[in-house]
């Protein structure tokens, strides 16, 4: 347990932090009305435009809107648990919750820097062939309303996902994924990941 001292510096450097975010948001969106105010507290993690800088998080940034609204409805309700993120949205509101989905929606999305093993993306979209990934997550993985864009994610992210889909530690998909994935192979998760994280 920290003493009041530790407690008031640790609050007052937490502050400090949001209030430099909150200035790097406003500065680079186009306009600071663009930008909502929770993205700064989201930023800590996911960066300032939806681009984060640690693989285990996922990028936000051309995300479907529909999508991250109803994950961050799901984190909200227990429906999808994260030591993090359910913290994070306690006491938001619906129309919080729909201006962050929309500013990460509206985001470009990075030029992915991670480079996967040609063999195992050439694995990969034969295993996403067969398994009619595209069905729902359409051709080019952009996703689409309530269905994700995966294309260029993190790999990290991917392979995270689909260990906890087919574990059944995820299972706010209305079992598509759960079913699915329960199909997948460890090396297929790999596979997968190299593929997707090249799109």
């Amino acid at each position: 347990m920290s003493n009041g001292r530790f407690g008031a510096t640790s609050m007052h450097r937490l502050l400090a932090s949001l209030l430099l975010v909150s200035a790097g948001l406003a500065a680079q969106a186009q306009t600071a009305d663009a930008v909502p105010p929770k993205a700064a507290v989201c930023a800590a993690c996911h960066g300032a435009q939806g681009i984060p800088t640690q693989p285990a998080y996922p990028i936000l940034a051309g995300q479907t809107a529909r999508y991250l609204y109803l994950q961050l409805l799901d984190f909200q309700a227990g429906r999808r648990k994260n030591e993090i993120m359910s913290p994070m949205v306690v006491g938001m509101t619906r129309d919080e919750m729909q201006a962050l989905a929309n500013y990460y929606a509206q985001q470009k999305p990075p030029v992915q820097s991670y480079v996967g093993d040609p063999a195992k993306a050439r694995l990969g979209k034969l295993k996403a062939d067969e398994t009619l990934c595209t069905m729902c997550h359409l051709g080019g993985f952009t996703g689409q309303n309530e269905i994700p864009r995966v294309a260029g994610q993190n790999y990290d992210y991917i392979v995270k996902q689909l260990e906890d889909f087919k574990a059944r530690r995820r299972t706010n998909d209305a079992g598509s994924m759960t079913s699915v994935a329960s199909t997948l192979s460890d090396a297929d998760i790999v596979n997968l990941a190299n593929y997707l994280v090249g799109l």
